[in-house]
């Protein structure tokens, strides 16, 4: 026994550290394919790629000692000219200025107050200094003694303040500008846009500069609009210093609106792309460096990593990366499922194959272009795998993932990487709904399809040579084509290793004349018979709510599997005496129930997948057999419960719910006398209450509206199985026959 204080041992400490998922089979191999793929990146890092120099060792200004040469082609922006280009194109941006009706409001409504207060003390016979000095307290500041003097002389007041509003309203109406957080230096200098709202409609306009008034030349802006019109003498005189006091801003700069023109100019403005030919000097010796050659060779530099211990540390943590995606997507919680180990297994190998694999043969005289390794390395095929034998989400996802690691392994390059990524999206996709063979086919040719279309863009974008076209085309078809080709050979050995459901093995499956059904029909021919009609109940239903209808089919082929060994004790099987008669209930539930495990059994034996072995086990759940139950409780007064209910479990997918419904309603509907469509709806809708009540569809993910449909679907069939027939005539004299 060990010390309280004694120190733990070594693989004590190990299963401390290290969580329990990695320890096992899946995880191990998971730690391990990690590690592989680490080593294979690691030993085959090109020494090349060391990038081109240290940047100190040039400067603008000095004369190059040694030349600098591209050994890829390159693009690169140009960010000085870019920038230059940028800031040419904001200086033509105008300021944006919004027209307040709310503040041209206020100023008519404030000269209207002073319309009817002057109008209103003239009438009255007032004095001029009474009307001076009312003026003065009601607007303080506003007017001059002498100008106030002339307006009270003026005979008609009434026609000269309705003469100023009309001026004051010319005014107000082009608009008074705030310019004091405008800033108007940085923007176009020749014009600003003016947004107005015109009876819940936008009017944008251009205004000059130059016409633009402030509240500074309010007095000029009364001046040139009062000359405008056929107006009084008096008011000529006047108008300036009577309107002016009631002019303000109302029209305000919209920093938000100007804001955005300009994000849209940025957006619409072009990067100045340079491009750099392979084996183009980028800096000459014993020329004297400019500007442009150290942006060229900065680029340069920077499109070509070192193999420094940063360099190794990053390809450290970004496959690192990649393989917790990948374990992120195996998760129950994507997938909906958890992996088998199989399936574990496949994705960690494909894992490793691809990512070191494409490491490898970049380094296997392929030369430096990723272009070549992208055509190469099949990524279809390692994507379409998946996707067929465990599920076309994964497929995607792996399809992403996967040639992000080879990018992030320096393997691929941005172009390699678009490819490998259109290769596989396309190969996750072509394969739905693939139930032959020769779909497999069909799905290389879309994948070479695609595949070209992808090269041509890239080859367009990289300027590429019209003579590189027909050669790298056609390595692209061949790509995607031999995929589809390799799939075929790879899939049947997975297929049974991974004991995987795809829809080519569950075709096979649900052949009639395989030997386990032969042999069902032989022992069974009721139970057999019950299957069919259970399969094309089940297969109707699953077409209805959009479930796998393949798999429902070759589930209810199978579901009544284990009735073979005891078919007598089972209804469908009995010619005349019910065994169950001479049995104690007890008993004869054992019997029945047994017919679940003994269907298990033979489904492990048969390699049969676990889609379809779920079935068999849950095609009567949890539920109790009632009927024998109820004669227990008759005849012994008080029993277990358990020992009249099945050891299954409630459906776990629509596909077995479905058969556990199909199931039950074809052995129930056979106790209708004259079934009819009413009463088929009545009867199933009550079956499956019943099932709902008891919590055997819980789990299966089958909505209300989808045992709608069921329904409808089983009463359809039925209907057409149960129609009526007319009794054939006889002949007169001939004797009475049996009804058809």
């Amino acid at each position: 026994m060990k010390k309280k204080n004694e120190p733990p041992d070594f693989l004590s400490l190990v299963n401390k550290l290290i969580p329990k998922s990695f320890r096992t089979g899946p995880g191990l191999a998971a730690v391990g394919a990690f590690l592989l793929s680490l080593i294979v990146i690691l030993a085959n890092m090109d020494s090349s790629r060391g990038g081109v120099g240290d940047p100190e060792d040039f400067e603008v200004g000095k004369v190059a000692d040694r030349d600098v040469i591209a050994e890829q082609a390159l693009t690169y922006e140009d960010e000085k000219a870019t920038r230059l280009a940028l800031e040419a194109q904001e200086r033509q941006v105008p300021a944006v200025f919004h027209f307040s009706d709310k503040a041209s409001e206020e100023m008519l409504n404030r000269w209207k107050e002073f319309a009817a207060f002057a109008e209103a003390h003239s009438a009255k016979g007032s004095t001029q200094e009474e009307f001076v000095r009312a003026i003065h307290e009601r607007f303080p500041g506003d007017f001059s003694d002498d100008t106030l003097g002339i307006f009270f002389h003026i005979a008609n007041h009434r026609e000269v303040l309705n003469q100023a509003e009309t001026v004051l309203n010319g005014v107000l109406e082009k608009g008074v500008f705030s310019l004091a957080q405008a800033g108007l230096g940085k923007f176009n200098q020749d014009v600003v846009e003016l947004i107005r709202q015109n009876g819940g409609r936008t009017e944008r306009e251009r205004v000059p500069v130059g016409s633009i008034v402030t509240k500074d030349m309010a007095a000029e802006a009364v001046e040139r609009q009062t000359a405008l019109g056929a107006y009084s003498s008096v008011l000529a005189q006047i108008a300036p210093q009577l309107i002016t006091p009631f002019i303000w801003e109302n029209i305000f700069y919209s920093p938000e609106e100007t804001v955005q023109r300009l994000i849209e100019t940025r957006s619409k403005t072009e990067p100045v792309i340079k491009y750099i030919e392979r084996g183009k000097r980028v800096i000459r010796k014993g020329f004297i460096i400019t500007e442009e050659d150290m942006a060229g060779f900065r680029a340069l530099n920077l499109s070509l990593p070192g193999n420094d211990a940063r360099n190794i540390i990053a390809q450290i943590l970004f496959l690192f990366l990649v393989f917790i995606l990948l374990s992120f997507y195996c998760s129950k919680g994507v997938l909906g499922r958890k992996l088998t180990h199989s399936e574990a297994y496949l994705i960690c190998a494909l894992s490793v194959l691809y990512i070191a694999g494409t490491a490898l043969i970049r380094n296997l005289s392929f030369g430096s272009d990723s272009i070549i390794v992208s055509l190469v390395v099949p990524t279809a095929l390692v994507i379409m795998l998946p996707s067929i034998l465990i599920s076309p989400r994964l497929g995607l996802l792996l399809a992403m993932t996967l040639p992000l690691g080879a990018f992030m392994a320096g393997s691929f390059d941005m172009p390699s990487y678009i490819f490998a990524v259109v290769s596989g999206v396309v190969g996750s996709f072509v394969l739905q709904g693939a139930d032959k063979r020769m779909d497999l086919i069909k799905a290389g040719l879309i994948i070479a399809a695609a595949n070209c279309v992808a090269m041509t863009a890239i080859l367009l974008n990289q300027r590429a040579a019209a003579g590189n076209y027909p050669g790298v085309l056609f390595w692209a078809a061949f790509n995607g084509l031999g995929s589809g080709m390799l799939v075929l050979g790879f899939l049947p050995p997975l297929e049974h290793a991974l004991n995987a459901s795809t829809a080519f093995r569950l075709i096979e499956l649900s052949d009639l004349n395989a030997p386990i059904l032969r042999r069902l029909f032989t022992a069974a021919p009721g139970t057999y018979s019950h299957s069919i009609m259970v399969a094309n109940l089940a297969e109707t239903a699953c077409q209805d709510i959009g479930a796998n209808a393949l798999l429902a089919r070759v589930g209810a082929y199978y579901h009544d599997l284990g009735k073979m060994e005891n078919p007598d004790y089972f209804v469908e099987n009995q010619t005349d005496h019910n065994k169950h008669d001479d049995m104690a209930p007890r008993l004869s539930a054992t019997v029945i129930r047994s017919h679940v495990k003994l269907g298990l059994e033979k489904a492990r034996q048969l390699g049969l997948p676990r889609e379809v072995t779920d079935i068999i086990g849950e095609h009567h759940g949890n539920s109790v057999i009632t009927w024998f139950y109820n004669k227990a409780l008759k005849l012994e007064g008080q029993v277990n419960m358990e020992d009249f209910t099945y050891p299954g479990m409630p459906p776990r997918s629509r596909e077995s719910a479905v058969v556990m419904l199909a199931d039950m309603t074809e052995a129930a509907v056979r106790t209708l006398d004259k079934p009819t469509v009413a009463r088929l709806e009545k009867f199933i809708q009550e079956l499956f209450n019943a099932k709902v009540e008891h919590g055997q569809l819980s789990r299966s993910e089958l909505t209300f509206q989808d045992l709608e449909t069921i329904k409808n679907a089983f009463v359809r069939v039925l209907v057409s199985y149960y129609h009526s027939r007319i009794e054939y005539p006889k002949l007169p004299g001939e004797a009475q026959g049996t009804e058809k």
